[in-house]
This record gives C-alpha cells, sequence and structure tokens, in this order.
C-alpha cells in the first residue's frame, strides 16, 4: 500500500512539475514584460515572431512583441502580407503620455511613408485619435490587422476602433519594421534576429 502512495506522490510531482515546465515555456519575457507565445485575433493563432524594447536616450519607453501566423524575418513581406498579425505593446515607463504618444506615432508614420502622408491623413488622424485617453505604465496596447476586417486597435483588452485598407495596414506595420524604423534594435527584435 504503500508503495502505492509513493509511486501515485511522484506522478503527481512529475506532473506538476511538468505543468509548471509547459506554462513557462508558454510565455517570453522581454525586459521587465512577460509576452505570450502565442495569441489569438480574428480567430486566427498568431505566433510570438520576436520581441525587444523601445528605448530613446536611456528610457525604456514599452516592450513589444510583433504575432505572425508563422515566423518570418523578411520584414518587407510582413509589412505587404494580407494575414492576420499583431504587434503587442506594454508601456513600462511614466514618460509614455498620450501627447508624447500621439507626436511619435505621428513621426512614425511620416517615417515610414517617406515625409508624405496625405494619401492616409485621414486614417492616420483617426488612428492617432485611439491615444486620447490617459497612457500609463503598464497599459497593453494590441496593434492589430485582421484580415478581411482591417487595422483593429485594442488598447487594455478593450477595441478602441477599426481603419480598413491594405494601405494603411503596411504604413503602419512599416512604423516599427519599415526602412526607418521607430527603434532598429526593436526592429532587429521583432523580426527574431
Amino acid at each position: 500500500m504503500k508503495m502505492k502512495q509513493l509511486i501515485l506522490k511522484k506522478g503527481l510531482l512529475i506532473f506538476v512539475a511538468l505543468l509548471t515546465f509547459n506554462f513557462a515555456n508558454a510565455q517570453t519575457k522581454v525586459g521587465s514584460v512577460t509576452l505570450p507565445n502565442s495569441t489569438n485575433f480574428g480567430g486566427e493563432e498568431l505566433v510570438l515572431n520576436g520581441g525587444g524594447i523601445r528605448k530613446k536616450a536611456f528610457f525604456k519607453l514599452y516592450s513589444a512583441g510583433l504575432y505572425l501566423k508563422s515566423k518570418s524575418g523578411d520584414a518587407s513581406s510582413i509589412i505587404n502580407a494580407d494575414e492576420t498579425m499583431a504587434i503587442k505593446m506594454e508601456i513600462t515607463s511614466k514618460l509614455v503620455s498620450s501627447d508624447r504618444m500621439k507626436s511619435a506615432v505621428n513621426d512614425g508614420f511620416d517615417a515610414a511613408m517617406n515625409g508624405d502622408t496625405s494619401s492616409l491623413s485621414s486614417e492616420i488622424d483617426k488612428f492617432i485619435g485611439f491615444f486620447s485617453d490617459e497612457i500609463v505604465k503598464g497599459n497593453i496596447f494590441d496593434i492589430t490587422y485582421q484580415k478581411g476586417r482591417g487595422a483593429v486597435i485594442y488598447k487594455n483588452g478593450k477595441e478602441l476602433g477599426v481603419i480598413s485598407g491594405m494601405a494603411f495596414k503596411k504604413a503602419l506595420f512599416a512604423i516599427w519594421l519599415g526602412s526607418d524604423p521607430a527603434d532598429d534594435n526593436l526592429k532587429e527584435g521583432m523580426l527574431g534576429s
């Protein structure tokens, strides 16, 4: 009888250890943030392609991860793909305010579109409006593109709005993955480099 109990206890311990190991492997640490290794948007299962930290001067502003249907290191293909994908950003600094985020996004579109944002000005204005409410450390933004729906933006799990069109999607993802990205090291991290 004692032998059975011992075997059951050992089996239970092994099961708990495996469960803990699997849970730990279901996440990836990026700076002070823990990103899930997979997520789901628009009914599509996405995997973490890579992640990194957005820095300005010596300040770490946010940690972010790029999620794709399958891993890729080709920035141009990712930008141009009509496939569901997402960038998950967690704000890690009190320096990130609504006004600073709006300004940074505006600069990002300017860089992504080589200084000529006129063709997407109304879409960009709508997108920038998603950052009007107060932004605090710990806020999570999911910037997604959902095939057949468009760019769908979430803050702390709540949908903020949708912007349709591939031209906007390309410019949006080029902010982080284009030839003049917001942060070169973050781009490399997102591409799994």
